[in-house]
């Protein structure tokens, strides 16, 4: 039985069209000044009416297979995480499996918002631990934009689309994925949500241009749960590990806001110039954006052989969750 889980490779990909503040003020009443102050974000990608989230998923997870050197017929699973499906069912996995030829891969899709990759890095490292899967794909993608109220000025500003991926793997080389955390909180589910589409609202005639079919958030709410529910798990992570922030060579924060993340590094006394931050180029990718953050590190050149990571995210549900991994 293997004894580590690591990460073998990494990859992402996004829309190549970027849609600029500029662009919003042009379509809602706002500006550039207003969304970089709350937000952070100048700038996000969009995908066109023909693209869905497989197609940028199965981008993502090809780059990351190639990273790590593993053909798709070794894969044992395929771990997707996304609150914008190709089509209620079958699940997106099932579409990747098939696109990238994995016939020995079981499959799902979870569904836990912006602190789904966590979460698919934590089932796929329980998976791999006790025997039951040796290589794992686990893939972030989201399609926000399909989501997205584009008359509502406190929301189209925050959100893009893109997907990020990592292949994983069981080892006998110590490091790799060290531990992960994850929790939740459903008394606070109704702070941000989507009321219509599944069973309890189905979708009809009626009440297709009602406009509770797209994302409804309490901003300011969602955002001092955000600030306490980060800095909890990446406190949590640290003390579990018994580490200090001193031996921390870069955080991977969830891209939702600047100002959560200078709050949680600030929790765990963590410069900023350790932090990852790349929300000013993506806006916020859901669950896709800490793997495309992670892959950009990567190849940039960020992290290094022996560093260690934390990955540490919130979401809808609520969610969150965070990772230990050392390189």
């Amino acid at each position: 039985m293997n004894r580590y889980v690591r990460i073998l490779g990494t990859g992402s990909s996004a829309p190549d069209r970027i849609l600029t503040n500029a662009d919003l003020e042009k379509m809602v009443d706002t500006s550039d000044e207003w969304i970089t102050e709350r937000s952070g974000i100048k700038e996000r990608r969009i995908a066109p009416p023909d693209k869905a989230s497989s197609d940028y998923a199965l981008e993502a997870s090809i780059r990351a297979m190639e990273m790590a050197g593993v053909t798709a017929v070794e894969l044992d699973m395929i771990i997707l995480a996304t609150v914008t499906p190709d089509t209620p069912l079958p699940s997106t996995s099932c579409i990747i499996q098939d696109k990238l030829g994995a016939k020995n891969a079981a499959v799902m899709d979870i569904g836990a918002a912006c602190s789904g990759f966590i979460y698919g890095l934590s089932l796929a490292r329980s998976l791999i631990l006790t025997g039951q899967a040796g290589t794992i794909l686990v893939i972030g993608v989201e399609m926000l934009s399909r989501i997205t109220d584009w008359s509502d000025r406190n929301t189209c500003v925050l959100f893009g689309d893109g997907a990020g991926a990592a292949v994983v793997r069981g080892s006998d080389k110590s490091g790799g994925i060290i531990d992960t955390y994850i929790k939740s909180d459903g008394s606070l589910a109704h702070l941000l949500h989507i009321p219509l589409g599944g069973s309890r609202t189905p979708l009809n005639a009626q009440n297709v241009c009602n406009g509770l079919r797209y994302v409804q958030m309490e901003g300011q709410d969602v955002f001092k749960a955000a600030v306490k529910a980060m800095g909890e798990a990446a406190v949590k992570i640290l003390e579990r590990s018994k580490i200090s922030s001193e031996d921390i060579d870069l955080m991977i924060p969830h891209q939702a806001n600047i100002r959560i993340i200078e709050a949680t590094a600030k929790r765990i006394k963590l410069p900023m110039e350790k932090v990852y931050v790349n929300i000013q180029r993506y806006g916020n990718t859901s669950s896709a954006s800490i793997p495309i953050a992670l892959d950009e590190a990567v190849r940039g050149g960020r992290i290094k052989h022996g560093d260690k990571i934390v990955l540490v995210a919130f979401g809808a549900g609520f969610t969150w969750g965070s990772a230990l991994i050392e390189w």
